[in-house]
């Protein structure tokens, strides 16, 4: 076996991205939207290429990429949201169980996910990391889907051999 590199992808061309954004926090969560669709664009991921669903909260974000998964139309999934510490253990229990939750859809159904739920203790550190995040987001779904397509040609090549 010959020892390769495979270069990082951006090209976002023909890739198909789903979103899943949380409502909860939702000025946070709307930056994070807006900042990950100009990424995407700025990547060639076209407009007809992206489906985007908002859930209530951040608990519901695994269920919706689980759905949009067992499809078998995207490339790659977007999980966006905000969780905010509050005064209670409630905060623990939304972002364990969330990102949790969005791992487990990403093995099992072995498609890529972007996780941008932000966890952060005040208002202010979600709103200055939002763009960033949802950007980042962008990139992640876009680098992955294009690793993950060229395994899988790898894998067909290796099984016609």
């Amino acid at each position: 076996m010959t020892i390769g590199t495979y270069e990082s992808d951006l090209n976002g061309d023909g890739l198909r991205i789903g979103i899943v954004q949380a409502r909860f926090n939702e000025d946070v969560c709307h930056g994070l939207l807006a900042s990950c669709l100009a990424e995407l664009k700025h990547l060639g991921v076209q407009d007809e290429d992206i489906l985007h669903v908002s859930v209530p909260g951040a608990l519901e974000i695994p269920l919706a990429l689980q759905k949009m998964a067992e499809t078998d139309q995207f490339d790659a999934l977007i999980a966006l949201g905000a969780v905010i510490r509050g005064e209670t253990y409630h905060f623990e229990l939304v972002s364990n169980e969330s990102g949790a939750g969005i791992t487990r859809v990403g093995l099992d159904a072995g498609i890529p996910i972007a996780n941008a739920v932000l966890t952060t203790e005040n208002d202010e550190q979600a709103e200055a990391r939002m763009e960033v995040k949802g950007a980042d987001a962008a990139r992640v779904a876009v680098e992955m889907a294009n690793l993950s397509l060229a395994l899988e040609e790898l894998a067909q090549v290796a099984e016609e051999e």
